[in-house]
């Protein structure tokens, strides 16, 4: 008889955390990766996210591995997406004046 009530929830639990961590570590990511192309294309930007952290941070003197770039990159993109473009204008900054 017990059974009968456990099974479902237990059913239903299953299916709803397996949806929650779907969402959290795969669609809620490309969400973010869509929004962030989106707003470099808005600006006409044609350099991708990778690129710009790298050369941010070569402008800055720093030398940083492919993992960093990357780690960063996802955290930009969750977290603050607006980070590139200030970074981007950072590195045109540096263009302009540098030269």
């Amino acid at each position: 008889m017990v059974s009968i009530i456990i099974i479902p929830i237990l059913i239903v639990t299953v299916i709803g955390l397996s949806g929650y961590l779907a969402y959290r570590f795969l669609i809620y990511d490309l969400y973010c990766k869509r929004s962030v192309n989106r707003s470099l294309r808005k600006y006409n930007i044609k350099k991708t996210p990778s690129e710009i952290i790298k050369e941010y941070y070569a402008n800055k003197g720093e030398q940083i591995s492919h993992q960093e770039i990357q780690d960063l990159e996802k955290n930009y993109r969750q977290n603050e997406p607006d980070q590139f473009l200030a970074m981007y204008d950072a590195i045109r900054d540096n263009q302009k004046y540098g030269e």
